[in-house]
């Protein structure tokens, strides 16, 4: 199906003049009610729609009304089921089965079966998923005694808590059927999924929208409430504060809009402006070195870059106070893995130039020690703001920093397929566990290409190490310890630096009901969601 221009246009004017509509027209009846058009804004493009591909938030913020995962977090925090309906682990947690939900069919027609989870695991999520290769590392066999049981083996003791809350992102289930015999990468269902989910793929035209449609054959009776989702890219932020204000948007979440436009908008009695539903997702602004550069592999220089940055004075001047410090990778909003402890790269730029200098890395008569290339992967307004930033603080040390220019998807290929940059800054994802999109940055071993991952040409056995055994610990309080071990590691040889922590916004209008109901809701199936 494809959605002429006249009925798009119509469904954006529904939803406009929904949206001017008083709020007291619904004060009297809070029941939910079916129908009505959700406009949401997409700051860019992603080139791949695939969550069993690739985890990152600009490909949940769509495609998991569409695909959905085994489990989502529930509103308590705790792992709800979706695909699957219960699970239960091995005393030596080497094996995991997964009971799964009858009756479910893909939107196609076809039945989800146990044989798409098998697929999924071992072809998609073990292979070739960012985050999943390093989670299903030591995933060995998925058996399929029946059409609703997947028994995952691992060589390896996987806690039952970390695997539930990672799938929760990195358990997304495409049909096998439209992907097997297929060159995965190039499947035309890439950028058309096909699900299970409350919604139906209808058309994605590039620089304009993506659509869906309500899934009459939902598995979840009744829901879901929206007959339609517009996504709308509108890369100018003003543009997209604009379209929020006239009632054309009425979303945009994961930070999408200017810092400016954020702090303006909080006083805005339409919109909610908040974190809530965001606890799942902390991030932080990095700062990655290549360490194929001689000067980079030096810990002294990567010590001196970070001594070189301001970090409070970005936070406060650029960020409008919504972030802080980190401490190390690990937020201080997990406190079941956090390890406490102060900050270890303080703002000092004396002691940068004493580190510059003993590393052999002398100022010359122009008074420039070397000169590296910055790569900024532009998650957010204030990603290319910090590329300028670290510029700007490294030239007072001595350091001469050109800044490339280039599209995400350019970037992302440039720094972890072709490992085409000194520096790189972008956002890193904290969900939950270490385990699941963390220590993925610090680990060796994962595919080149893989987005968001060690692909920094540094290794340490330690480190390997403590990752593997921290993710096959089944003691909470031990896996805790372990984690603090890798913190006090990675702190001091810095393969790269966790600079920020903080959370993520969404600017919701007032019409919406039943938002921002989960720990992750942006990436969740938005199935109660009404209007």
């Amino acid at each position: 199906m494809i959605l002429s221009r006249r009925a798009l246009l119509a469904s954006v004017s529904a939803a406009a003049a929904m949206a001017a509509l008083s709020r007291s027209v619904f004060a009297a009846d809070e029941q939910p009610r079916h129908g009505g058009v959700l406009t949401v804004h997409l700051a860019a493009e992603q080139r791949i729609l695939n969550p069993a591909l690739r985890a990152s938030t600009g490909v949940y913020i769509v495609t998991s009304k569409i695909v959905e995962s085994l489990v989502d977090i529930g509103p308590d925090g705790k792992p709800a089921p979706v695909l699957a309906t219960s699970w239960d682990a091995s005393p030596d947690g080497k094996t995991v089965t997964f009971k799964l939900r009858e009756g479910v069919t893909w939107h196609d027609g076809k039945p989800f079966t146990s044989a798409d989870v098998q697929y999924n695991a071992l072809e998609l999520w073990k292979k070739h998923l960012n985050y999943g290769t390093q989670l299903q590392l030591y995933l060995e066999a998925v058996d399929t005694p029946d059409p609703h049981t997947a028994i995952f083996h691992y060589s390896r003791p996987i806690p039952l808590p970390l695997l539930l809350r990672a799938l929760a992102d990195l358990g997304y289930v495409v049909p096998r059927h439209v992907f097997e015999g297929t060159d995965v990468l190039e499947n035309p269902a890439n950028t058309a999924p096909i699900g299970t989910g409350p919604f139906k793929f209808v058309e994605y035209q590039r620089g304009q929208h993506i659509v869906a449609e309500r899934n009459p054959n939902y598995w979840r009776k009744g829901f879901p409430y929206l007959d339609r989702i517009v996504w709308r890219f509108i890369t100018d932020k003003s543009a997209a504060a604009a379209a929020l204000e006239t009632g054309q948007v009425q979303l945009s979440a994961y930070n999408q809009l200017s810092l400016s436009d954020l702090d303006r908008l909080k006083s805005d009695p339409r919109f909610e402006v908040s974190s809530r539903g965001n606890e799942a997702n902390a991030f932080n602004n990095t700062v990655e070195f290549n360490h194929r550069r001689k000067e980079l592999a030096d810990v002294r220089v990567r010590r001196a870059i970070a001594h070189a940055i301001d970090v409070d004075f970005f936070n406060e001047n650029f960020l409008y106070g919504r972030g802080k410090r980190a401490a190390g990778p690990i937020p201080s909003n997990s406190p079941a893995f956090y390890p406490g402890g102060s900050f270890p790269y303080p703002f000092d730029r004396k002691r940068a130039e004493a580190l510059l200098d003993e590393a052999g890395y002398k100022r010359g008569p122009d008074g420039t020690r070397f000169s590296l290339r910055l790569v900024p992967v532009q998650n957010g307004e204030d990603v290319p703001q910090f590329g300028t930033f670290i510029q700007q603080s490294l030239a007072e040390i001595g350091i001469k920093v050109e800044i490339v220019q280039l599209d995400i998807a350019g970037a992302l290929s440039t720094i972890y397929k072709d490992w085409n940059f000194d520096l790189a800054t972008g956002w890193h994802q904290y969900r939950g566990d270490p385990a699941v999109s963390t220590t993925v940055w610090f680990r060796s071993g994962s595919p080149k290409g893989s987005p968001w991952t060690n692909q920094f040409g540094w290794q340490s056995d330690k480190v390997d190490r403590l990752i593997d055994d921290a993710a096959s610990e089944i003691d909470p309080a031990k896996r805790k310890t372990l984690y603090g071990e890798w913190v006090k590691e990675v702190n001091d040889e810095l393969p790269l630096w966790f600079a920020t922590e903080r959370e993520f916004i969404s600017v919701t209008s007032k019409q919406l009901k039943n938002h921002h109901n989960t720990p992750r809701w942006p990436s969740s199936d938005w199935h109660d969601l009404w209007i």
